[in-house]
């Protein structure tokens, strides 16, 4: 990845497994800034100013992603919320995600569905937004049919 870029994540249910996927790239200290583990609602609302409302959805996503731009001076950040299990939030199911990013100035953020166990429904929301990243730098809008 190139110095000219600066990510930085937020992250809700996987409470830092996504910066600590970046933070072991050999060169990660060209381009990652860090990110904000933001598992309590309060804190996306007070540290990332998501707006008052379901913190599992689209707009909370993309306010996750532009509020950690704003707070580290990223240029490409990603982030994540949604609901892990086993329990539901927000009234999502299990393995509901959105994943928002914000990138050349706009901002965008898609909605996934996964199943398993807390455990794996956090690794793949870790692939897909690594996949989303990766995406947004390669200058690719549409990630999926889910794009919200």
């Amino acid at each position: 990845m190139s110095g000219s870029h600066r990510i930085a994540v937020a992250e809700s249910l996987t409470g830092g497994l996504l910066s600590s996927h970046l933070a072991r790239a050999d060169d990660a200290s060209e381009w990652f800034l860090g990110g904000v583990v933001s598992y309590a609602t309060q804190v996306k609302h007070d540290v990332l100013q998501v707006r008052p409302g379901p913190v599992v959805s689209a707009e909370a996503a993309r306010d996750m992603a532009g509020g950690v731009a704003r707070l580290l001076g990223a240029t490409t950040t990603i982030a994540v919320t949604g609901v892990g299990g086993p329990d539901e939030q927000d009234g999502q199911p299990p393995g509901t995600v959105w994943i928002g990013v914000c990138h050349a100035g706009t901002s965008d953020a898609s909605l996934h569905h996964f199943s398993g166990s807390p455990e794996e429904v956090c690794d793949a929301t870790c692939e897909a937004a690594l996949g989303a990243l990766l995406d947004a730098l390669a200058g690719n809008s549409e990630r999926d049919a889910g794009s919200a």
